[in-house]
């Protein structure tokens, strides 16, 4: 049982092959955050000079024997031009989309020939980084690849396309002590003031999205280093990491998430100093970032403070306890266990956390018709039919109102 809060209105998703839906086949592919744990909250106030200042005092980093300084940043870790497009890519826009007039068509035409085998045949793969050329002549995405080709060629298309941000539901431990939040981009195309359609290569279902924001090209390019940093982190490259966290943020020095990546770089290289500072400057971005948190109880039992540790950790505790996609976790083992009372008893906590929660009205209907509350879960369902934002997921739960339904006039029969 997997739980949803409300997005941002969109109408329709365009899912693997070109087809209308708001899910895939095939498991959701995340934007790779390594070893981090990372949280999105607001965040709070800094100024740009204040931005400015860290990133000028962000230290060099020592690690087997050498040192990697801020000068050395340009030349390990260059932006590259991810929108540019080519001859040949601006010849395959043309092909398939310069003789249909209406934006839709052209929309629909144009992810139909990137997806379709007998054409450009894109293929998901984890590792597959780059712009939007690379991502055309390689043949292979991920999320965030995917998304930097098609908005590429999408506005070749003289279609309105932008880079979105979904916020994916986090997933705890067995005993609620650490959180791994996903994170994955997509795109979104605006056809009318009041239509946008999202574009993806592995669309999410409705009980793994959250929350959806729009995020501009330069926070796009951030994540780009941010992946390509977690990626050389994860094969022990700390130079190649260090030096693309700190282009990152040089191009956002706002993203919380990127500030606690390099503190996990420092980490690893022994820098514990470093580490802490940029764990407390991501709290300071938000104060409530479970992650910065998380990271700062680790750091701290590596070095035996344990009133600190325990101080953070009290700290994660009370977070997550005012997190409904805690409780909602809880009361999803509660139903893997066949224990649906107190399933009931953690979605009522989620809910009254998040009551506008589509997915959790959703699930307190499906939890309500396990306990045999029809008349309850018919209210919940049609609660979360009401809140729904996109049109597979309103038909979905339209389905398992009509069975609810059925069996109440089954029960006055």
């Amino acid at each position: 049982m997997r739980v949803q809060a409300e997005g941002q209105p969109l109408t329709e998703t365009i899912g693997r092959q070109g087809e209308l839906s708001s899910s895939g086949s095939t498991p959701a592919r995340m934007l790779a955050i390594g070893l981090v744990l990372v949280s999105l909250l607001g965040a709070c106030a800094t100024s740009d000079r204040s931005h400015r200042e860290y990133l000028s005092q962000i230290a060099p980093l020592q690690y087997a024997g050498q040192t990697v300084e801020l000068s050395d940043v340009d030349f390990l870790a260059p932006t590259p031009e991810l929108l540019e497009l080519d001859d040949e890519m601006r010849s395959f826009v043309e092909t398939y989309t310069g003789h249909l007039n209406h934006d839709r068509m052209r929309m629909v035409q144009l992810h139909q020939a990137i997806k379709s085998d007998a054409i450009l045949n894109i293929q998901y793969m984890p590792g597959a980084e780059g712009g939007a050329a690379d991502v055309f002549h390689r043949g292979t995405a991920n999320c965030l690849s995917y998304a930097n080709l098609f908005v590429a060629l999408a506005r070749e298309a003289n279609l309105k396309a932008d880079y979105q941000w979904v916020k994916v539901r986090p997933q705890w431990t067995r005993v609620g002590e650490r959180i791994a939040v996903r994170l994955h981009v997509n795109v979104v195309v605006r056809l009318r003031s009041t239509v946008e359609y999202v574009v993806d290569i592995e669309p999410l279902t409705a009980a793994e999205r959250t929350k959806t924001n729009r995020i501009s090209d330069i926070d796009a390019f951030a994540l780009h280093h941010n992946n390509v940093a977690m990626e050389a982190l994860a094969r022990s490259e700390l130079d190649q990491a260090w030096a693309h966290s700190v282009r990152a943020l040089r191009l956002n020095p706002k993203m919380s998430l990127l500030w606690v990546n390099l503190g996990a770089i420092y980490r690893l290289a022994g820098q514990h100093e470093e580490a802490e500072r940029s764990y407390f400057h991501a709290l300071q971005l938000n104060s409530a970032d479970r992650s910065a948190m998380n990271n700062l109880v680790v750091l701290y039992d590596l070095e035996g403070r344990e009133e600190e540790s325990k101080y953070w950790n009290d700290k994660v505790a009370y977070y997550r306890m005012r997190n409904p996609y805690y409780h909602a976790w809880l009361g999803d083992k509660a139903g893997e266990a066949d224990d649906w009372p107190q399933a009931l008893m953690h979605y009522t906590d989620a809910l009254r956390l998040e009551p506008e929660g589509t997915q959790l009205q959703y699930e307190m209907g499906v939890i309500h018709y396990q306990l045999g509350n029809l008349e309850d879960a018919a209210r919940y369902m049609s609660m979360a039919i009401a809140s729904a934002t996109l049109r597979a997921d309103v038909e979905s739960y339209k389905t398992q109102l009509d069975v609810i339904r059925k069996e109440q006039l089954a029960d006055l029969n």
